[in-house]
This record gives structure tokens, C-alpha cells and sequence, in this order.
């Protein structure tokens, strides 16, 4: 009699499967045929922001320029402020550091120049005049006349007499200053009217 012979059943191996796609930016897919979203982070930032110290390539002195109050005053409005400003520090300076003439002169550069700056350009004439007035007005706290109204006036004609150093001083500052903003707004405005000569012609219809 013939024997059949019997064989061992081999166990398949599975197939391997195939390689997963590449994860990037979008949706992947899982094992199970479900679209997962992928989150991807930001990219860190290169560089410094725009708060940073060079923002947008500015120097931080320009920058601290452009945050400094730019007020346009008129020459009454400049007047005003000078001779408020010096009558109110001088008597601050008589106050605190008993009519110190030397602080009183480098205040008096300070608010000059800040006049000078804060006028508007169409009364730039008016800062060399104003800054004397406004010393003048000033120097009364700090002159100390006694007995009367013309002890105090003679008191205010020997201070503007010994300290007159710093009141060129200060009105040489305004003066610099005013000039230099006109020769700017002089420069500004021929500019403007060459741009504009060369709109005009840019306009006109060629033969």
C-alpha cells in the first residue's frame, strides 16, 4: 500500500510593507488609512526684532531722536516758553543752589537751543531775539538787587553786563541752529520743486 506523505505547513512571512511618505508640511498618513495633521513649529527668528537696538538698520541715537518731543511753537509761543522756562529755573537755582550764575548760564545754552529747535520753520527769524529777552527775564532771581525798583534794576543791568559771555553764548546757539534749519528747508523745498518740474515733464505728451 502507498503512504502519502504529509508535509508541515509553512508559515508565510508577511510582505513588507511599504515605506511610510515623508512627513512635511500638511497631513501624513497613519497606518490605518487616517489622515493625521502634523503640526510644524515656527522656525526660530534670525536676527534681532524690531525692538532691538539696530531696528530696521537705525541707529539707537536716531531712534531716541525721533521719540523726543517735537513741538512746533510760534515766535510768541517760543517767547513765551523761553522766558517762562529761565524765569522758572532761575529761581529754582536761587532756591536750591543759591543763584549759582554758572548753572543759570548753562541752562540758559539749553533752553536756547531747544528754542531754537522747537520754532516753527516760518519763525526761525525770531529765535536770536527771543533767547536774549528771555535771559533778561530770567536773571531778575538770580541778579539779588535790594531797595527798591531801581536797586533791582541796576542789580539786573550789572548781572547782564558781568555774564555776558553766556549770553552770546546762547544767542550764537539759536542762531547756528535757526540757520541750519532754513539752509535744510531751503535744500527741501528745491528739491520738491525738481521732482515736481520733472513730474510735469514726464506728463506732457512727446511729438
Amino acid at each position: 500500500m502507498e503512504q502519502h506523505r504529509t508535509r508541515t505547513p509553512q508559515r508565510r512571512q508577511p510582505s513588507p510593507a511599504p515605506p511610510a511618505p515623508p512627513v512635511g508640511l500638511g497631513e501624513a498618513t497613519a497606518a490605518a488609512g487616517y489622515p493625521v495633521s502634523v503640526a510644524v513649529a515656527p522656525a526660530p527668528a534670525t536676527g534681532q526684532g524690531v525692538s532691538g537696538p539696530r531696528a530696521g538698520g537705525v541707529a539707537p541715537v536716531v531712534l531716541a531722536l525721533r521719540r523726543f518731543p517735537n513741538p512746533r511753537l510760534t515766535g510768541i509761543g517760543a517767547g513765551l516758553f523761553a522766558a517762562l522756562t529761565m524765569f522758572l529755573l532761575a529761581c529754582l537755582d536761587r532756591l536750591l543752589l543759591g543763584a549759582s550764575e554758572t548753572v543759570y548760564g548753562v541752562l540758559f545754552l539749553l533752553v536756547s537751543a531747544l528754542t531754537a529747535y522747537w520754532v516753527r520753520p516760518a519763525d526761525l527769524v525770531t529765535a536770536p531775539i527771543i533767547v536774549p529777552i528771555a535771559f533778561a527775564v530770567g536773571v531778575i532771581p538770580v541778579a539779588g538787587g535790594t531797595g527798591g525798583f531801581g536797586g533791582q534794576t541796576m542789580a539786573v543791568v550789572t548781572a547782564l553786563a558781568v555774564h555776558a559771555g553766556w549770553l552770546y553764548g546762547g544767542t550764537l546757539i539759536a542762531g547756528l541752529i535757526a540757520s541750519v534749519r532754513k539752509v535744510r528747508q531751503m535744500r527741501e523745498r528745491q528739491r520738491h520743486l525738481v521732482r515736481a518740474d520733472r513730474a510735469a515733464a514726464a506728463r506732457r505728451p512727446r511729438p
